[in-house]
């Protein structure tokens, strides 16, 4: 019985021995916080609103990012200014990867791999890496499991960075989630890269704004490399719609503007919104609409003139006025593509504030605004695809990825209203 008693103690005495341990480890590494701890951080894609990217770097052990169930995956962070990068530390969840590389860059656009595991078992990995810039990103190959990607914590250890700032909200701001671009009218061609992509002239006639060099074949390296009109001049997307005809001469608006915008969701999945992509395209609207029925996106109506009314179709504007046209696209992206064979089915609009599930990444709601130098009897107005409930809008984004991640942590979470430049 004695001898019994010996063991138990013995063993008692190395289970606390162990725990002090452990201790004493977790207090060694609490000494040394992670560069990444609280920076910005975005993802290729969120399982769902509870699993947002933030939770990777927030420095709890009990809350995860998790992505959709498919191959590839990223997750990035942002440390604010270039740092030198000695450990990353992934703490997985039990869907974990078993192929992914190491990342970093200066930009968020050229990347250097600075590791690349093969057959990973998941659980604490430690990776001793050398490396150096400003953004650090993992990148999944290859899953473990029949679901996604899903990490407790993305700790990239090192010297350098920028010290996150408390967040505060500047004095006299207006309380609006949005940011903008105004790119002004380009010009027109029967062409549609996104749904007649590498066929010049099978489309009706487009009237062009943003990217000057959008045409038939145009590929999302062709608008990040190419000149454009915009305020900011960093947008190189380009957007698109039918054109407007009055009496069969094109006329094109004379303002023009896009807004970026959090609105029709909760401050919960907005406050989790997500850059848009860099090369997803969008088309919002109905060209082949027989009516004005629920497929119609856009309205219409008249500038200072809101007793004229607004419709899905064209209305009769004052003389002093310009017809208006408001159109904005879906804000709920499945996380996986930037396209779709309809161009559509990738995106979804929100249910109840909320993204569905099947469409669980919030992004910033594009909103189009064009005024147009028209008015008066609207049967003598068209658009190239017909009458005005067919009004549609392409979407072709080549926002540099740093600069859309900067505004949707600036403006759009913190529910600021933000001017062209990103700022309020």
């Amino acid at each position: 019985m004695r001898l019994r008693r010996l063991i138990i103690g013995a063993s008692l005495t190395a289970v606390v021995a162990a725990a002090v341990g452990m201790r004493m480890l977790a207090a060694a590494d609490a000494a040394e916080v992670p560069i990444s701890q609280g920076k910005p951080a975005t993802a290729s894609s969120v399982e769902n609103g509870g699993s947002p990217a933030a939770n990777a770097v927030d420095g709890n052990a009990g809350t995860r990012w998790s992505s959709a169930f498919s191959d590839p995956q990223w997750l990035q962070v942002d440390l604010g200014a270039s740092a030198t990068i000695t450990r990353v530390v992934l703490n997985w969840e039990a869907a974990y990867a078993r192929d992914f590389t190491i990342q970093t860059s200066a930009n968020g656009s050229s990347w250097t791999t600075i590791n690349t595991t093969v057959n990973g078992t998941g659980g604490v990995q430690t990776l001793n890496v050398s490396g150096s810039g400003r953004y650090v990103r993992i990148n999944t190959t290859r899953r473990a499991t029949q679901y996604g990607v899903s990490l407790w914590e993305f700790q990239v250890f090192g010297t350098g960075g920028a010290t996150t700032p408390p967040t505060t909200i500047p004095p006299n701001v207006v309380r609006v989630a949005e940011f903008l671009a105004d790119c002004p009218f380009s010009h027109r061609l029967p062409d549609d890269p996104i749904v007649f992509p590498g066929l010049p002239g099978a489309s009706h006639m487009h009237s062009f704004f943003g990217s000057t060099v959008t045409n038939g074949n145009t590929t999302v390296n062709d608008l990040a490399n190419g000149p454009s009109n915009c305020n900011p001049a960093v947008d190189k997307s380009s957007y698109w719609v039918p054109t407007l005809y009055k009496d069969n001469v094109p006329v094109e608006p004379v303002i023009t503007t896009f807004y970026y915008l959090g609105e029709g969701v909760s401050d919960a999945v907005r406050e989790q919104t997500q850059p848009l992509p860099f090369g997803l395209r969008i088309v919002a609207g109905n060209a082949k609409a027989t009516a004005p029925d629920a497929t119609t996106i856009s309205r219409w109506s008249c500038l200072h003139h809101n007793e004229a009314g607004a419709g899905k179709d064209f209305i009769n504007c004052p003389a002093d006025s310009m017809l208006e046209s408001y159109l904005d696209f879906p804000q709920c992206w499945n996380g996986r593509d930037l396209d779709s064979a309809d161009h559509k089915s990738h995106m979804a609009y929100p249910v109840n504030n909320a993204c569905p599930s099947t469409h669980p990444v919030h992004v910033p709601k594009l909103r189009q605004v064009l005024r147009y130098p028209v008015n008066g009897d609207p049967s003598r107005i068209r658009l190239s695809s017909g009458a005005g409930f067919t009004m549609h809008g392409d979407f072709f984004n080549a926002w540099p990825q740093a600069e859309m991640e900067r505004r949707v942590n600036d403006c759009i979470r913190p529910k600021i209203k933000c001017g062209a430049d990103g700022r309020p």
